[in-house]
């Protein structure tokens, strides 16, 4: 594993401190005194399996009791999470464990490659806010978190996006913000509304190009994992049963362009999607014209244009059947 994550951050990887926090909560303490050519398929589909149905801990806050929430087989999407979850473990610990092969410290990669992950667990379960659950949970927060969800709202940037930003990634002639470390590798151009780009000409008005364009009440940037018990609350404080993480803000963003008839390609530009599957996956269903309109534009006709079927008049029947 620590061969992994060396490679992966040469690579240019992103995202190497959540990898490494997933490594070393879930795959170490199980697998990791374990010599790789002792293992067997059994071992990590066990593993794999485990992961499901363990308790999950979370703290209210640092220092906090540990708080142990069982697992429930009954909860649907609780099962669906939990196994999205290890299916995502077990990509981290295959890609591990072929490295060592390809790198010729193994023999075989047969063991691990006979593990399957769960079948039909990415299915979207995707959560938006209502109009008023927008105006509620605005009205429940204050300061600086107030603007990291409005931002959050009007651009459908990830947290930690949000997190990064520097004043001098605002361009206020075209109307963008700038996302110079985007999931993908790529900077990306998030496009404004008049709205967002009014809110952001204010947080910005006499700061340094090089300062947070998001700031916390003290005066400092935002670190990561600071947006978790904030939303947690403020969900409490607006009556938004059950509470919402923070993600939540970025699909509120994409569903309410798709629900607006928005091109699926331009919400995944916005929300720097590779390309339109992920995009149609979420928030397809939520635009019926799209839908619609593709499957009209292009079904074929079956039947040609000059065949008019008229039909029996009830006279004409009447004639007909006295034999007239």
């Amino acid at each position: 594993m620590a061969d992994y994550l060396q490679d992966y951050r040469r690579r240019g990887g992103k995202s190497v401190e959540g990898i490494e926090s997933v490594v070393n909560r879930n795959i170490l303490p199980a697998l990791g005194k374990l010599p790789v050519t002792k293992l067997t398929p059994q071992r990590p589909r066990d593993w794999h399996r485990s992961l499901v149905e363990r308790a999950r801990y979370w703290r209210s806050r640092p220092g906090a009791p540990v708080n142990l929430a069982p697992f429930d087989p009954k909860d649907a999407e609780d099962v669906q999470r939990r196994r999205a979850s290890a299916n995502r473990c077990l990509t981290y610990l295959k890609a591990a464990l072929n490295l060592a092969w390809r790198n010729g410290l193994v023999p075989s990669d047969d063991a691990w490659r006979r593990v399957k992950p769960f079948r039909a667990v990415e299915a979207p379960l995707v959560r938006y806010l209502s109009a008023d659950e927008i105006a509620r949970l605005r009205i429940a927060t204050a300061g600086g978190f107030r603007d990291l969800v409005h931002l959050a709202l009007l651009t459908g940037c990830r947290y930690g996006e949000l997190t990064r930003f520097r004043v001098a990634d605002y361009n206020a002639a075209v109307g963008t913000l700038s996302v110079r470390i985007a999931k993908g590798g790529k900077v990306r151009h998030v496009t404004l509304t008049k709205e967002a780009s009014d809110f952001v000409d204010r947080i910005v008005a006499g700061r340094s190009p090089e300062e947070p364009l998001l700031r916390r009440d003290d005066g400092r940037a935002w670190k990561r994992a600071e947006q978790v018990r904030p939303m947690r609350e403020a969900c409490a404080r607006a009556g938004i049963v059950p509470a919402v993480g923070f993600h939540i803000l970025r699909h509120t963003h994409g569903s309410l362009l798709a629900m607006r008839a928005v091109p699926m390609a331009v919400i995944a530009r916005q929300l720097g999607h590779a390309d339109t599957r992920m995009t149609e996956k979420h928030y397809a269903h939520l635009a019926p014209n799209y839908v619609a309109d593709t499957i009209r534009e292009s079904f074929p006709r079956l039947t040609p244009e000059a065949a008019v079927v008229v039909p029996i008049s009830p006279r004409r029947k009447s004639a007909r059947a006295s034999g007239f």
